[in-house]
């Protein structure tokens, strides 16, 4: 039997490990962190539980096509609801929109904003479809070694309509003047990491997902997505050593040569999850990498964030799961993440407050707060400013909600780029991988395989398919079939 190592278990190392293992080969999953999830990690402090990263979630179709391969649907795993409203979005003057489920209701909201907008949104959400049934089903379970992988009869067919050169931006102002839409339909572009106008029209798909799919909740937190792979995982064989990061990868008579803190072992295999960059710098000899260090010098990132997990003991009034502060303006903070990377001077947020919907997330009473500032991946990282912006995003969260949040705090934890460089090796404390710009999009991402080592294959948020949970899926899928061909072609 052939033995696959695998580095990293965030999710899409996770998602590799249980095909791979699944197709017949023995799979062990080295994760330097105690706990297994990557940045879908939990935590529990003080009686209130907190997902220490992903909190959306979309696409639900491209979890359960994952189970289904285990004969397994998502309802055996983990109870998943949805959320209505799906979210907020905070503008100024704590004017707020909330984003119903139904679509009649989406569309009376649209309308009831803008004369003409009900009719737009079914224009723009029918391209949107489009372009989601060909990316999600089709494109993005391509490995991007090849541009033919491209060509095929739904791209030859509707290659205009999928807009690949198009700028989100333009595409979105061909359909709302409203600034309150244009910001609610751009919205969803900060997942990918790039400003909207450096984004192809293509991932429109996300508005696809967002406003017509709904967004959902696993009840538990995300760490049930977890528990659910693993578990299929675990029944496939593979094997599992946490607190064991890979120290070093070498290649010699065509063995995978593999070193931990704790043990020597060849592979005849490998799929590394963990950061591309940290694998290829710090673990591999220069002339096995694939990319110089000037290459991921030139590379655009998408931001890395300041996180706080605040456990509050009251209720808190006005909020909803998912919370959009767009109270200060979107181009100026986005300049100051891509264009001149700073802290930024009046910053976008994000609240999640999960205690709304699960009350196993925090003490009867009491509330869980999730908060989110996107910065740019790379700053300067200090207690300072960490406190500073903590105040400022406070200010404008108890003006909204009108509740005295700071001074009933019973736990706070703070999270940014030193933490992200220290707990995933993460490039530049980056957090959702490369930006989703044309550049950077499908096969002119950095390869899923490696040019130099046989069976070696990367997974993840800094390959293909890109950055988010659906796409992390994806990506470890991807490059497990990949390896399994390989296997079968060499037999």
């Amino acid at each position: 039997m052939k033995t696959v190592g695998v580095i990293g278990s965030g999710i899409s190392s996770l998602s590799a490990a249980a095909i791979v293992a699944k197709a017949g080969y023995k799979v062990n999953v080295f994760e330097k962190n105690e706990q297994l999830g990557g940045r879908m990690r939990q935590f529990t402090e003080s009686g209130f539980t907190f997902d220490m990263g992903p909190s959306w979630y979309w696409m639900p179709d491209v979890f359960e096509k994952f189970f289904n391969n285990f004969n397994y649907t998502t309802s055996d795993l983990y109870h998943l609801v949805t959320l209505d409203p799906g979210f907020q979005v905070i503008y100024k003057n704590s004017e707020s929109i909330k984003i119903p489920y139904s679509w009649d209701k989406l569309l009376d909201l649209f309308e009831s904003i803008e004369t003409g907008a009900a009719d737009n949104l079914k224009k723009f959400m029918s391209g949107a479809e489009y372009k989601y049934m060909v990316g999600i089903n089709n494109l993005v379970y391509k490995p991007g070694l090849s541009l033919r992988e491209l060509i095929t009869p739904e791209t030859i067919k509707g290659f205009f309509k999928l807009q690949l050169f198009s700028s989100f931006s333009h595409h979105v102002r061909k359909y709302f003047k409203d600034e309150r839409l244009i910001s609610l339909m751009e919205f969803p572009i900060l997942f990918l990491g790039a400003m909207p106008k450096d984004t192809p029209a293509l991932y429109s798909l996300m508005n696809y997902s967002g406003l017509k799919q709904g967004t959902f909740y696993p009840m538990g937190g995300f760490k049930k997505v977890i528990d659910g792979v693993v578990k299929i995982a675990t029944e496939n064989g593979v094997e599992f050593f946490p607190s064991e990061p890979v120290t070093s990868i070498n290649y010699d008579d065509n063995l995978i040569k593999i070193q931990t803190e704790k043990r020597h072992l060849k592979v005849d295999g490998l799929i590394a999850g963990a950061d591309y960059n940290h694998v290829e710098t710090k673990l591999l000899p220069t002339q096995f990498r694939n990319y110089k260090n000037e290459y991921w010098e030139s590379r655009t990132f998408a931001p890395s964030c300041l996180l706080f997990y605040l456990g509050v003991n009251k209720k808190i009034n006005n909020l909803e799961h998912h919370n959009l502060f767009f109270d200060e303006d979107f181009d100026m903070h986005s300049n100051e993440i891509y264009t001149d990377p700073k802290w930024p001077s009046k910053p976008l947020f994000y609240v999640c407050c999960p205690s709304k919907t699960d009350s196993s997330v925090a003490p009867e009473g009491k509330e869980n707060l999730f908060i989110l500032m996107p910065i740019a991946a790379g700053l300067e990282d200090s207690g300072e400013a960490r406190f500073e912006y903590f105040e400022k995003l406070m200010q404008r969260l108890e003006k909204f909600t009108q509740t005295d949040i700071r001074n009933n705090i019973e736990f706070q934890k703070s999270y940014c780029v030193s933490d992200f460089e220290k707990d995933y090796n993460s490039y530049k404390g980056n957090a959702y991988g490369l930006a989703n710009i044309l550049a950077q999009t499908a096969n002119l991402k950095p390869k899923i395989k490696n040019k130099h080592i046989n069976n070696f294959y990367y997974t993840g948020q800094l390959t293909v398919p890109g950055p988010g949970v659906p796409p992390a899926i994806i990506s470890g899928q991807v490059a497990a079939n990949e390896l399994i061909k390989k296997f079968r072609a060499q037999l």
